[in-house]
């Protein structure tokens, strides 16, 4: 019992040194961006107000809590630091919610704002910055939340559980997993949003409306299409959704507006379908899967083993 307490807390206090050296080398970061922008910027006018805050965000409030814990850890207290810290997590939160509109609002500045421009450039020329550009520092807090992640998680695995500063770390991972999981739901949104926008460009037209509420992309790839009566296959981009598929072929390939485009053919809710393996349980040449919709059926087809199985588990699961 005495060796594993004496390794749980070398290892504690070698993960303790690391977080208070990489906490160190994050507030340079943060102050950097403080120092050079916020602080000059607000003096100097440069930006209107409201502007200045959509870049940087609650920035300023992240720095001071960051330099409270990494006071806290300089003294060796580390559970209170962790709790004090914790309180200011969900400034994380909103941090990542107004990235997409920092970076956003941060282009128009650079392209419309000349004198922005180049006092933007004139920052960045600083032997400080490295040849980093503000856009790569902007995004330092959120990587620094999947830090402490990992560096909280292991303090915990390795502090004994009969102490009291053991149920400070366990709230600790408690509050950043939860703060982690809001931040990855956040860019999980954005991620599918992109890609309903970018599906719905490449179909011709604004008949098909991919762009819903709810609506989720899951996977999309060419299929072949087996005909009810002995026609030949027909090669179709199927575009798969958490409520619908949408079967499109491609435009003319000599249209003048649309020759990069698809045009939609069908559109097949999900809500009452059924998914079934016609072939392509072994190991053989591809397979072919069978869609049962109210009034019609749906054979499709793939030379390839594993792209029917992945769409297998893909059609299930949205199904279900």
């Amino acid at each position: 019992v005495e060796d594993q307490r004496a390794r749980w807390e070398r290892k504690r206090s070698r993960t303790a040194k690391e977080l208070l050296e990489t906490e160190h080398k994050y507030l340079e970061q943060l102050d950097l961006v403080l120092t050079y922008f916020v602080t000059i910027l607000k003096a100097k006018g440069t930006l209107k107000p409201a502007v200045l805050e959509t870049i940087f965000g609650p920035l300023e409030s992240l720095y001071s809590a960051s330099h409270v814990l990494s006071l806290h850890l300089e003294k060796g207290n580390l559970g209170p630091g962790l709790e004090k810290f914790c309180q200011s997590l969900d400034l994380y939160g909103h941090y990542a919610e107004n990235l997409e509109q920092a970076n956003k609002t941060l282009k128009e500045q650079v392209r419309k704002n000349k004198s922005f421009r180049r006092f933007k450039k004139l920052q960045e020329t600083r032997p400080q910055f490295q040849g980093r550009e503000l856009e790569d520092l902007l995004p330092l807090p959120l990587q620094r939340l999947h830090q402490y992640k990992h560096f909280f998680r292991d303090l915990l695995e390795n502090t004994s559980p009969d102490t009291a500063e053991y149920h400070k770390l366990a709230n600790a991972v408690k509050s950043v997993c939860e703060v982690s999981h809001w931040v990855q739901e956040i860019f999980d949104k954005r991620e599918n949003s992109l890609q309903l926008l970018r599906v719905q460009k490449l179909l011709k037209g604004q008949k098909t409306r991919v762009l819903t509420p709810g609506r989720w992309y899951i996977r999309e790839g060419w299929l072949l299409v087996v005909p009810s009566k002995g026609e030949e296959l027909k090669r179709r981009m199927f575009f798969l959704f958490s409520d619908i598929l949408i079967a499109a072929k491609p435009c003319h390939p000599l249209h003048l507006l649309n020759s990069n485009k698809l045009s939609c053919q069908a559109v097949y809710p999900l809500h009452q379908c059924s998914v079934d393996k016609v072939f392509g349980h072994t190991w053989g040449q591809g397979g072919l899967l069978s869609l049962s919709f109210p009034h019609k059926t749906l054979l499709l087809m793939s030379s390839n083993q594993q792209e029917i199985n992945d769409w297998y588990r893909s059609l299930t699961a949205a199904v279900r």
